[in-house]
């Protein structure tokens, strides 16, 4: 068990970020959107602590997009006259605040399913606007070590404190932005804030592969062996990831198609 909290998370982590150099860049960017960290550290308080401990922990991931989406809209409006330390105090601030509040929920996959969705819905509608393009970047020799490493530290943090702290914060601390504090953070101060807001905006297709990753997990986790639960549930996001991703170039497709 100790070696799948330190190698399993990093695992994700590695593939996800050198997919674009080994798939090329419409594969990195398909399978970023996955539950790659979030997933794993799932399955393995599943493992620890019982399906019905799993499905909570999966209800309380799902109702936390809304303090992900918390973290991108306090940074995102913050980094545009702020440096990185200050947006990433404010974020951090929002997240926490929207996590405390999201403790004392019902744990009730419909209630996650509203709260995620009004998240979604309200945080991209009203994210600052960029004419950036958040294009792919080169990992520079620290990145990957940083990210696989981080990785590590909260997949063994969640899963080490979670009889303590129960399924409702494990749940939450699952889905803690790690990835979304490296690559704000990294992009701000190679690329500036326009850089960062395109980033923010972007990541909502992945919400969705998301939420539908952690709303089947909540139904079926109770009733199911977790392998058989976590691996209907990796299918349904990638069934959902593809999905978004062609419903977003097909509207991409329009725009231009439009503009000419």
């Amino acid at each position: 068990m100790l070696a799948l909290k330190l190698t399993l998370v990093p695992l994700f982590v590695l593939v996800v970020s050198m997919s674009g150099k080994w798939w090329g860049p419409s594969i990195a960017g398909w399978l970023a959107g996955l539950p790659v960290v979030a997933g794993p550290i799932l399955y393995l308080l599943t493992l620890s602590h019982g399906g019905v401990f799993g499905a909570r922990a999966a209800t309380l991931s799902l109702a936390a997009i809304l303090a992900s989406e918390g973290f991108n809209f306090a940074y995102a409006w913050t980094c545009r006259s702020r440096s990185w330390p200050v947006a990433l105090v404010a974020g951090l601030v929002v997240w926490f605040l929207c996590a405390c509040g999201l403790s004392f929920l019902p744990t009730s996959p419909l209630w996650a399913s509203i709260v995620a969705v009004a998240a979604v819905s309200i945080g991209q509608s009203f994210l600052p606007k960029t004419s950036s393009v958040a294009a792919g970047a080169p990992l520079s020799r620290f990145d990957l070590p940083g990210r696989m490493i981080a990785g590590a530290i909260l997949t063994f943090c969640v899963t080490s404190l979670s009889a303590w702290a129960g399924p409702t914060w494990s749940g939450l601390l699952a889905v803690f932005p790690l990835l979304g504090i490296i690559l704000s953070v990294s992009s701000q101060r190679a690329h500036g804030p326009a850089f960062v807001i395109s980033l923010l905006r972007g990541m909502v297709l992945g919400r969705f592969s998301f939420a539908a990753f952690c709303l089947l997990l909540s139904i079926t986790l109770p009733y199911q062996r977790p392998t058989l639960a976590f691996f209907e549930a990796a299918l349904l996001a990638i069934v959902v990831q593809w999905c978004t991703k062609r419903v977003a170039a097909r509207r991409r497709t329009r725009v231009v198609v439009a503009a000419e």
